[in-house]
This record gives C-alpha cells, structure tokens and sequence, in this order.
C-alpha cells in the first residue's frame, strides 16, 4: 500500500443499455458518499454481446450525466484518442468540466490499434477493430496511435494552461495562434490506461492518474508487475513514481460479492489505491447501494 487515501468509483458501460438506466444508477450513487467517481467507456461500436446492439457516445453521454448529478467526480474510462483531435477534445473536456462544476478527469487511451504482423490477435481486439473498419474508422499501428497519444498529451495541456494563443509543431498535429476558451479553471487531472511499456512512458511523463484492467482482463500478479514497470518509467524520465496514483479497474459479481472482495483486496495490495468498480449490465434496483455496501464498506474497514 501507498500513503495515498483508497478511494472507489463505478463503472457503467454505455453499450446495450439506455441513458435512463445510467441516471438511475448515476444518481443513486451520486447520494452515497463512500461512491466517490463514476466512469463511463468511449467506443462507438459494442465490443461484446450482440453485435447489432446500442452503444452511446461517451462524451455527450458524460455531459449529460454532470448535469444530471452534483457530487461524483467523473470521466471516460478512457477517451479513444483515434476518435477526436486534441484541440476538439480539448474544447470538449474544458465544456464538461464547467458543466460538472470542476468534478471531471480527462481519462484517456490509444483506443483499439491494428495488429502487429505475424502475431494472433485476441477475439476481443479483432471485434473491435472490425468494428471500427466498418465505420470507416482506421485504426493506428500501435507506434503511430502511442505517437498521437504523446503528442495529444502536449497539446491538451497547451491548449489548456495557456494564457494567449498557442502553438505547437508535432508529427501528427499541430496548432498555430490557436485559443481554446473557456480554459479551465483549475488544472484538469490526466488519467492515462494501458499497460505496454510505451504507453507506460507516456503515462510517467503526463499523468496524474494510471489505470489498468484487472481480472477479468490481467490478474493482480500482472498488475504489480505493471506498477512496477511504471516506477521504472518515472525514474527515467525523473519523476517521483508517488505522484502519479495508481487507479485499477475490475468487475464486480453480483452473485458472489465475497469473491469480488478478494479481488480488490489483491488490488489494493499491488498498490493501487483508486478502485474503480464495473457494474454489469442490466443493472439491478439499488446497485450503487448494494455495491457500497456489500463491496466498498467492508474493504474500507479492513484497510481502515
């Protein structure tokens, strides 16, 4: 464990759902204070269950779930960064943010990247980029989208903090006298998810917040093994490892919330100290309730 407080987010996948089931859930959270964010993804196309089925887009999504709550910290868990150019995702950000009253993190990722050859793609990354193929989407090599997410890091936080117009010469964007208003007005947390070691650099040198899947997707044994690829990362770009918090997501079972326990006890023993909850769909009455009580509550008691 790390000094840092254990905080617990929820997680509500847009895809085969409808908004109305999310602002339940959303604002039933938003009432109990041990819930403290709440996440949703940014995929166009759904990545599991019937193909044909509904996904809403993250971001007008997420605006109208600020307006719909007043308390929860919120964001995209993550933003795909082949989806939007960075000053418009930096004028998006900035609009959620005044609409939220200062409560977002700008949660951000490559999004789904093209095969490297000779390597056997899972089903679930070969869902997706079909998916967006059929959209007419491309996705990046995984260089070229790790590229694009450095230098969409750099031009956020420009676009962002500067006081006049602003410029910047990258490979893939740039900008020239460009202003983007309103500015926030306090400096928006950056949250970066991935787990390759090129996405762990980009990570060290931008973020304030890390996020990684664990299980179903990687057990806790591969998350400390990330966390501590991530401190190696901080070190050589020469920051304190401690300034970026360590934020993991896992899935939550509702028929078995003592094994659901254990997992984020493993979690929290990698070092992980925001928790971040993913709920299921269709989402039973009261979930936020039964999952503060049943999952969060008891895990903050043993940690104390």
């Amino acid at each position: 464990m790390t000094g840092q407080r254990v905080s617990f987010g929820i997680k509500t996948t847009p895809a085969h759902v409808g908004y109305l089931d999310l602002l339940r859930v959303w604002r039933e959270a938003d009432e109990i204070e041990e819930i403290e964010h709440a996440w949703l993804w940014d995929h166009l196309p759904p990545l599991f269950g019937p193909p044909g089925g509904p996904t809403l887009e993250g971001w007008s999504t997420l605006a109208a779930l600020a307006a719909g709550t007043e308390r929860l910290g919120l964001g995209l868990l993550v933003a795909n960064n082949r989806l939007r150019p960075p000053a418009l995702l930096a004028k998006i950000a900035a609009t959620v943010e005044e609409i939220s009253a200062g409560r977002l993190t700008v949660g951000l990722g490559m999004g789904p990247t093209i095969p490297r050859p000779g390597r056997p793609t899972p089903p679930g990354p070969a869902r997706a980029v079909a998916g967006y193929r059929a959209l007419g989407i491309e996705p990046p090599s995984p260089g070229d989208g790790l590229a694009r997410l450095a230098e969409s890091c750099r031009v956020l936080r420009t676009l962002w903090e500067a006081e006049g117009p602003a410029d910047f010469a990258g490979r893939h964007y740039r900008l020239s006298g460009a202003r983007s208003a309103p500015r926030p007005a306090r400096r928006l947390p950056l949250l970066i998810g991935g787990a390759g070691d090129g996405l762990l650099r980009v990570a060290a040198e931008h973020a304030d917040l890390w996020n990684i899947s664990g299980p179903p997707h990687a057990d806790p044994a591969r998350v400390a093994e990330r966390a501590r690829a991530l401190d190696a990362a901080c070190a050589r770009v020469g920051r304190d490892p401690a300034e970026v918090t360590r934020s993991v997501q896992t899935h939550v079972h509702y028929a078995d919330p003592a094994a659901t326990r254990a997992t984020v006890a493993e979690l929290l023993a990698t070092g992980a100290t925001h928790l971040v909850l993913s709920l299921p769909a269709p989402f039973p009455e009261r979930v936020a309730r039964w999952v503060a009580d049943e999952i969060i509550n008891p895990t903050l008691a043993r940690v104390g």
